[in-house]
């Protein structure tokens, strides 16, 4: 009876020890069913990665960090252990990156196998892999930030220099002085327009007030005439010259509405213009015709 005790309290003190065993791994993350790989990775600064770290192959979580040894005294001070699932193999060339694991998150690992990594060339069991550090973006944006800051404080460390070296060579006085000058212009051409307005522009707009009255007399004179009478001769007269045209009872219509007449005409001026041609080719011939008053008899033989 008093062993019987015993074991049942040993009994339930190992299926304690079992459950908080199992109840801490699994609040770790760390699936103790199923058998893992280990890879080891050197870095000099963790960026804040701890223990139970996730590691990610394309954003798939796959295994943890499961121990983080430091030798200070050695420039790759931590030694970082990750376990990955067994059925993953990891080809010659694959990269154990550092990187951030979101904005509000710590930092994890994340595994990147090469595109033409050698089919079944693979790593070992505890083999170390090449490692690298990858900023997160709110480190990126602070080294923009940064940089710009920087740029900015160089842009301004050269306009106080150019401000100073512009004090010392006196060329600020210099501009100061011709800010004056022109000021004083103006003062000056200010008070001349003053006077202009007050005395000359009275007298400007009295004449140009005279001659808007001019021409709106003009106007007045102009809409006054008779346009109609004078429209009216005017076709009156044009009437008159198209009847004398037209009409076949006056010389002028004669003149050109009688073709006979026409045809006696342009047959004087065809026997005026024989004349005029014989008279050129034969110029004595007329010349003796009008002094003995007729043509020369021949003499006979």
């Amino acid at each position: 009876m008093k062993h019987s005790r015993e074991i049942k309290v040993g009994i339930v003190a190992v299926v304690c020890g079992c459950l908080l065993y199992f109840g801490f791994n699994f609040l770790k993350g760390v699936n103790i069913f199923s058998s893992t790989r280990q890879y080891v990775g050197m870095y000099d600064d963790l960026h804040g990665l701890v223990e139970q770290s996730p590691v990610y192959i394309r954003g798939y979580k796959v295994g943890q960090v499961d121990i983080i040894d430091y030798d200070f005294t050695s420039e790759t001070a931590f030694r970082v252990h990750i376990s990955v699932a067994k059925e993953i193999n990891l080809p010659q060339g694959t990269e154990m990156v550092l990187c951030s694991d979101g904005l509000l998150s710590g930092m994890a690992i994340k595994l990147i196998m090469p595109a033409d990594g050698a089919a079944g060339s693979y790593y070992d069991r505890d083999a170390e892999l090449p490692t690298r550090y990858e900023p997160g973006p709110m480190e990126s944006l602070q080294e923009g930030l940064l940089t710009k800051v920087d740029n900015a404080l160089d842009n301004l460390d050269s306009l106080i220099s150019d401000a100073r070296n512009q004090l010392n060579e006196g060329h600020l006085k210099q501009t100061l002085a011709n800010a004056e000058h022109i000021s004083n212009d103006l003062a000056v051409t200010s008070g001349d327009l003053r006077r202009f307005t007050h005395n000359r522009l009275p007298g400007i707009v009295d004449k140009v007030d005279t001659t808007i009255t001019n021409i709106n007399g003009v106007a007045a004179n102009l809409r006054e005439a008779d346009l109609k009478a004078t429209v009216a001769r005017v076709n009156d007269v044009v009437d008159t010259l198209q009847n004398v045209l037209t009409s076949k009872d006056g010389t002028l219509g004669l003149l050109l509405n009688d073709k006979a007449l026409y045809t006696h005409i342009d047959s004087a001026v065809v026997s005026v213009d024989s004349l005029v041609t014989d008279l050129k080719a034969h110029p004595k011939r007329y010349v003796h015709f009008s002094l003995f008053g007729g043509r020369e008899k021949k003499q006979k033989k």
